[in-house]
């Protein structure tokens, strides 16, 4: 048999497979189906893929062989969509979909994306289409997961773990945003074009402040440009306690304890005259810290 009558012959299988176990309307699937979806950076990660069951066997080197490609899940092979360009583990990754396979080892994972969507399983799976492979290793978990999950895990502005989890075995694949720059840029065109002294856009003002300065933070970005950006914001939202928290985190990263001290104070006086329990707590903290 030639090469093309055996792609054939897979092709008809792939067909007849999927028209067998495909879901049928007013019928449930036994594999549920889940589609979640994460913010990252500027743009979105989702995930679509069928939800296996232990039911007591033995799952990966028996069920899922080890050293052959899995569909990771059940059905249609998964599918990883980023509307946006990212890194997979350190590696650059084009916005667009891609099927998701895995190939299971005992002590190592492949990872692997490939271009070819809507496969029935990993039948008619094609290396040659590949866009990436990456390592990982798996962790041992002490309690078993009966349900197949893919989830997002140690979730960040700029970064989360697609984490893939069934029976005993764990195993993540780092994904970080390639938007930083684009964020900055945004960042500053969108205070400069904010009118601080306009009753009628305050409410937007605060918000862009407010966010600028906790993206400056949790990134580790210019101290000094979001403390000018935090005296803006004191002065044109005087009964905020938020600012004072930054302030005070801000400048103890400098080291400065004492202003550290005094702006965490004025927070909680702040905090106190407006009845705000969150920043009252918040703002306590940083004063411990500071001390």
């Amino acid at each position: 048999m030639t090469r093309k009558h055996v792609l054939l012959a897979l092709a008809l299988v792939a067909i007849i497979s999927y028209s067998s176990h495909a879901q049928i309307e007013g019928l449930p699937n036994p594999s549920p189906s889940q589609t979640i979806a994460q913010d990252l950076g500027l743009g979105k990660v989702s995930v679509t893929y069928s939800r296996p069951n232990v039911k007591g066997r033995d799952i990966f080197g028996a069920l899922v062989p080890y050293g052959k490609v899995w569909r990771a899940g059940a059905n249609a092979a998964t599918t990883i969509t980023f509307s946006e360009n990212v890194l997979f583990q350190n590696q650059l990754v084009p916005a667009g979909q891609y099927a998701l396979f895995a190939i299971p080892e005992k002590d190592q994972w492949t990872i692997i994306l490939n271009e070819t969507v809507n496969q029935w399983g990993a039948y008619l799976y094609d290396a040659a289409n590949d866009v990436l492979r990456v390592t990982v290793k798996p962790l041992a978990l002490s309690t078993s997961v009966e349900s197949f999950t893919i989830q997002f895990a140690n979730v960040s502005t700029l970064a989360a773990d697609l984490r893939l989890e069934w029976n005993r075995t764990q195993v993540s694949v780092h994904l970080t945003s390639n938007d930083d720059a684009d964020i900055l840029a945004n960042i500053d065109r969108i205070i400069a074009a904010t009118d601080l002294s306009n009753p009628e856009t305050l409410k937007f003002a605060n918000l862009t402040y407010f966010d600028a300065v906790q993206y400056y933070y949790n990134n580790n970005k210019d101290s000094e440009k979001a403390l000018q950006w935090i005296g803006q914001a004191e002065n044109a939202f005087p009964k905020r306690a938020s600012y004072r928290l930054f302030k005070s985190r801000f400048l103890l990263r400098k080291g400065d304890k004492a202003g550290a001290r005094a702006a965490a104070e004025a927070g909680i006086k702040i905090a106190r005259e407006t009845n705000d329990e969150e920043y009252l707590r918040l703002s306590q903290e940083a004063l411990n810290l500071a001390r």
